[in-house]
Parts: C-alpha cells; sequence; structure tokens
C-alpha cells in the first residue's frame, strides 16, 4: 500500500531532520546533533524581507518568561 498524492506532498514540504550520535575523540562524551534543513523558493525569502512590518531586533526581544527557573527560584518564590 503506497502513499496518497496528498501525503506525498505534506511530506515533501516537512523540513528534513537529521540525527547523529557519535563519541568525542576523547572517548569521555556522547554528542548529540540535530539538524534541520528546509527548501523555500527564493520568492519566499523576497516577499520576507521586502515587508513592511518591522522585526523585533534582539535588544527588543523579551524571553525573560520563556527560560526555565532554577529549582532554588522555584522554592523562594
Amino acid at each position: 500500500m503506497g502513499l496518497t498524492n496528498k501525503k506525498e506532498e505534506q511530506l515533501r514540504k516537512m523540513p528534513r531532520i537529521e540525527s547523529y550520535i557519535f563519541k568525542s575523540k576523547d572517548n569521555k562524551y556522547i554528542i548529540q546533533k540535530t539538524t534541520i534543513s528546509t527548501v523555500r523558493p527564493v520568492g519566499y525569502y523576497h516577499k520576507i524581507m521586502e515587508g513592511k512590518e518591522q522585526s523585533p531586533t534582539l535588544e527588543q526581544f523579551d524571553d525573560s518568561d520563556f527560560f526555565v527557573q532554577e529549582g532554588e527560584e522555584l522554592i523562594e518564590s
């Protein structure tokens, strides 16, 4: 049983995720490397760059609620 044309098209549009696991040269560590590759037409990026809406700069970006708090900070609050 093969995939439908619609499903094949969906899979083609998805990013390609590759994961590699290997030992460090000194054999002390296991390294896990993940690469996410996407393919987009050049026109896609032209439209993004020409957009009138400005993206926030790094200085304007607030990620204070994003990171996990340490255990001691949770106990104190």
